[in-house]
Order: C-alpha cells, then structure tokens, then sequence
C-alpha cells in the first residue's frame, strides 16, 4: 500500500502568484476542498521552521464523531520560493503523528495565448508517520488533492493572476 498520494495540475498563472497563495496562512483556508480548515492566524512563512495556527472542524469529514473546533500548528518543513512548499502538522497528538503536506511548482509550456502556465503538484505523505498511526490515513484523499488545485486555480486567477 501507497503511503503518499500526489496529484498534479497546469494552471494558467506564474509559479511566483501561486506560491503567494500557497505561503499565505489564510490561502490554505481559501483553497482548502475538504471543508475541514476554518480560519488561520499568523504571519507569512519565511524560513523552515516558521509556523502559523489553522483553525479546524473535523466534522466536514464525517469520520470522527464531535471533533470540532480545535486548532493545528503547521510547521513550515520546504520553502523553495516559486518551487516547493511543505509542512507538517502539530496538533493534540504528542509527540507529533509525522505526515506532511505540500506543493511542487514547475514551468509548463505557455498556453495558447501565450500566459505563463505552472505544473502544481499537491502531495500528501505519510510514510514517516509513526507507525501506531498510520492506519488511520489517508484522512483526505486524492480526489481532495484534485479538488484542492482547482479551487488553487480559481483562488489565482481571482487574485490578480
């Protein structure tokens, strides 16, 4: 059994205006397709290492009875401007469960009427998970993953892109 799921899409922006979404705390809320992510607090990350606060509802899943409002600190673990951006997540499980999110931005081939374009990969991997928890993945799926990159699109090209 697989224990990453990845998904890629071309959209019709530079790699630097999707990455501005990507690194923004409250661009997580807005593209998020699994319904789960609320709100965010904190600051633009900078370095690895830089963390920001999301606000979770877990019922959006429908897997875990009553877990609701509670809160995930997302730990910045790549940030490659215009390339990659990766975390993981610290929430109520001490010490941390281990999987990690991100996005991998290439070039792709200017579209027809010349725009830039990029070829996002969304990526959710779990394989340094501890072990007494990787049963319970993957919590979102690769249709999330797809669904995600539209709403990524759509949030880019809203923005200015």
């Amino acid at each position: 059994m697989t224990e990453r799921i990845e998904t890629t899409r071309v959209i019709a922006a530079p790699a630097s205006a999707i990455y501005d979404v990507l690194t923004d705390p409250e661009g997580h809320v807005d593209i998020d397709s699994s319904g789960m992510l609320q709100a965010a607090t904190g600051r633009r990350p900078r370095v690895v290492g830089d963390t920001f606060v999301v606000h979770m509802d877990r019922e959006a899943l429908g897997d875990i009875p009553d877990l609701r409002d509670y809160d995930v600190t997302v730990v910045i673990e790549t940030l490659e401007p215009d390339r990659e951006v990766a975390w993981s997540i610290i929430g109520r499980v001490r010490p941390p469960i281990g999987h990690v999110y991100g996005y991998r931005l290439e070039p792709a081939e200017p579209g027809e009427d010349g725009r830039e374009r990029t070829l996002v990969t969304s990526y959710y991997d779990w394989s340094g998970a501890r072990d007494d928890w990787k049963k319970v993945f993957p919590v979102v799926s690769e249709q999330h993953l797809r669904g995600t990159l539209g709403i990524l699109a759509r949030t880019v090209r809203r923005r200015g892109a």
